[in-house]
């Protein structure tokens, strides 16, 4: 019998088409909107992710994620080097400053803030340059951070620090090395641009030393946001996560649970987050929709068949059976045909600057979904074919 599902199924090759192509666009658009969400999320602890190298993250005790931030007493630098398994801690600085480039137009940016010595935290310059020009005086190296058409300056140089007003409609150029910004009354002479991870939200970055940092950013009473530690080997980041935490009282997260609360704070407190995840439900409703609709009908244009098999002896059970596996077939083959299409379009996208991420979970995500729902579409549409009744079809009604 499941020869004669088979067989039905695919009698009507338009039908059947049709029916493959939404189920396979239903799963494409729930793995396309699961793998988008995705790629917002992981932008969300792109800082995180860049210091591979620290095994913890310190911060102060309320603080959540890497998005809302408050500093600590200097002093705490030394009180987490001093705990037992700590191999090296370095400090980070991070603040937000809006700077004014020569024409007059200013920008915010996020200042991160590094250790002078190690230069722990400092990006790879686009060139290939190594950070340590970051050493020279009132060095930065800029970054767009996600963004587009942030980093420019004028052309011209009658353009550049005019005594006339500020300069705004004239010909640009993309930042380069030896250009200057003014923050806070200093001057920034930018040394290299680099190419990190994007944001989520997208703003353009300054990368520069803790000691300019301080000169950069507003005054504060302290400049101190995090200390990035590295275990001794043998030791876990959960273990010394731990041990910090209780010898100082500050928060103490693995790098990789840091991560994990980082998300779980965009979930909870931003608004962009809401907007994605209704943009999200949306998608699925619309595709699981398509799904259900397609499934049903073809079902039911069908019940003339399967009202003749129920009169030459097939049981309910049979016709169930071949129901269910006629929706389980086109489940599979849809979901991998779109699955197949997210990834081609997902690699484009992706390539293109947008927020695309196809993590393990969402072509998981897409499949069982739009396999839930065919066997749920099919369950319906098995009530009109138990009830039908056989004489209904030779009377020619």
């Amino acid at each position: 019998m499941l020869y004669i599902a088979l067989k039905i199924l695919m009698a009507d090759r338009a039908k059947y088409t049709g029916l493959l192509l939404g189920i396979a666009f239903t799963a494409f658009l729930v793995t396309f909107a699961a793998s988008y969400f995705s790629g917002f999320m992981t932008r969300g602890f792109a800082l995180i992710a860049e210091n591979g190298a620290a095994d913890v993250w310190v911060m102060d005790a309320a603080v959540e994620s890497v998005e809302q931030t408050t500093n600590m007493p200097d002093s705490a630098l030394d009180r987490i080097r001093s705990v037992e398994g700590v191999r090296y801690a370095v400090p980070l600085a991070l603040g937000t400053v809006d700077a004014r480039f020569p024409n007059g137009r200013f920008q915010t940016f996020q200042v991160i803030g590094v250790d002078d010595a190690t230069l722990v935290g400092a990006p790879v310059l686009k060139d290939g340059g190594v950070p340590i020009v970051l050493r020279a005086p009132d060095a930065a190296i800029i970054d767009d951070g996600g963004t587009s058409g942030k980093l420019v300056t004028p052309v011209l140089e009658t353009d550049q620090w005019p005594h006339d007003g500020v300069h705004l409609e004239v010909a640009t150029r993309e930042l380069v090395a030896g250009d200057e910004l003014l923050a806070n009354d200093q001057r920034i002479k930018v040394v290299g641009r680099s190419e990190t991870l994007p944001r989520f939200p997208p703003r353009p970055l300054i990368y520069t030393t803790f000691s300019s940092a301080a000169r950069m950013l507003p005054q504060e009473r302290h400049l101190l946001t995090f200390v990035l530690a590295t275990a001794e080997p043998g030791l876990s980041p959960n273990d010394l996560a731990h041990r910090i935490h209780a010898r100082t009282g500050l928060r103490a997260r693995a790098s990789e649970d840091f991560k994990t609360d980082t998300v779980r704070w965009y979930l909870v407190n931003s608004e962009d987050v809401g907007d994605m995840a209704a943009m999200l439900i949306l998608a699925m409703s619309v595709g699981f929709g398509v799904t259900g609709v397609l499934l049903y009908i073809f079902t039911y244009e069908n019940l003339k068949q399967y009202a003749v098999l129920n009169a030459m002896g097939a049981t309910p059970k049979v016709l169930l059976t071949m129901i269910f596996a006629q929706a389980g077939i086109c489940a599979l083959i849809g979901s991998g045909l779109g699955l197949g299409l997210c990834g081609l379009v997902g690699e484009v996208t992706a390539k293109a600057g947008y927020p695309f991420r196809m993590m393990w979970f969402t072509p998981l995500l897409g499949a069982i979904g739009v396999l839930i729902v065919s066997l749920t579409a099919a369950a319906i549409s098995a009530r009109p074919v138990l009830k039908l009744q056989p004489a209904v079809v030779f009377a020619g009604r």
